[in-house]
């Protein structure tokens, strides 16, 4: 299948690495407002051609996937102008800015019977069913609590500290830790408490945010843009806890029994670097003719970005675009 991608900044290099080792993927077309950046993207990553417009590469008829990798704040507009040019459409996380925009994209895949997914890539990764598995295997016995961090100083970064950019750590950094917390607690929640501490810019630099199930579980979270965290997801039940390695990309796995006594550890499958699976499934969807993806079907899309949207609320975060 021929992609063509939307932006050709970091985490277009990223994804790129994957794709030129992904065998049912041709790295066919790259566009950025920026000719020498596409030119330069496409010498090093053997793209065949070359767009100096986003409008340009989504007319070319040769795509027949879009990879959209610009900042939060333009995902909409640019899966929209893919999709209206009927391109089926990887888009990187957070998918949209807010929910309403999620809910166009999905209204108009299900109208258009065009492919869109989310690229939150440990919904599609070996790893989950991995992690899943081990906590239905019954070995650390009923679980009761679910931790997990994501930290990274990222202060640096445009995106992350520009309002204007949908920036802040929730969309870029705290959807990891609310994915890991839906895909292994579920989504029956009775509610969400927060806390934040917000930068000058008027984004949120850290945060901590728990999620009161109603069957009485609870899972905490933790992200910020200032430091590097470990990264641990872990889940605790009354005979045991499990400890996941970097919940962003999951190396491996250790189960330890209430005496913090080692008693399994995994690692999981080799890969390109993680982003390999999205695309692999979405050509399996493609063809099988689904216009959704299994591991994060729109309405899944839609429920993060209304879980994000109540606590930008709750933090009174309004993006410029928005107010």
């Amino acid at each position: 299948m021929k992609v063509g991608i939307i932006g050709a900044g970091a985490i277009a290099d990223i994804v790129a690495n994957a794709l030129v080792e992904t065998e049912c993927i041709e790295c066919y077309a790259i566009a950025s407002r920026s000719y020498d950046r596409a030119a330069a993207f496409a010498k090093k990553f053997g793209f065949q051609k070359i767009y100096d417009s986003y409008e340009k590469m989504v007319s070319d008829p040769e795509v027949e996937l879009v990879y959209v990798a610009t900042p939060h704040s333009h995902h909409y507009e640019h899966m929209m102008l893919a999709l209206e040019h009927g391109k089926a459409v990887i888009c990187e996380k957070a998918f949209t800015m807010n929910a309403e925009q999620a809910k166009k994209i999905k209204a108009y895949s299900e109208e258009h019977g065009i492919y869109v997914a989310e690229a939150i890539w440990p919904r599609y990764m070996p790893s989950r069913s991995i992690i899943q598995e081990t906590i239905d295997s019954g070995i650390i016995g009923k679980p009761n609590t679910l931790t997990a961090n994501l930290s990274y100083p990222i202060t640096h970064k445009q995106r992350i500290t520009d309002p204007a950019l949908a920036g802040g750590a929730l969309l870029d950094i705290g959807i990891y830790g609310l994915n890991f917390a839906l895909m292994h607690f579920g989504t029956d929640i009775e509610r969400i408490e927060s806390s934040v501490q917000m930068t000058d810019a008027g984004v949120d630099g850290m945060e901590t945010i728990t999620i009161f199930y109603r069957d009485g579980r609870m899972a905490v979270l933790t992200h910020s843009i200032y430091c590097r965290s470990d990264r641990k997801g872990i889940i605790h039940g009354d005979k045991g806890y499990i400890v996941v390695e970097n919940i962003n990309n999951p190396g491996s796995l250790a189960v330890y029994d209430t005496n913090d006594q080692l008693i399994l550890q995994k690692d999981m499958p080799p890969q390109i670097n993680g982003y390999e699976y999205e695309f692999m499934e979405a050509v399996e969807n493609i063809g099988a003719g689904r216009t959704q993806s299994p591991s994060i079907p729109l309405a899944e899309s839609v429920r993060m970005m209304e879980i994000m949207d109540s606590l930008r609320k709750q933090w009174g975060m309004i993006y410029p675009q928005e107010a």
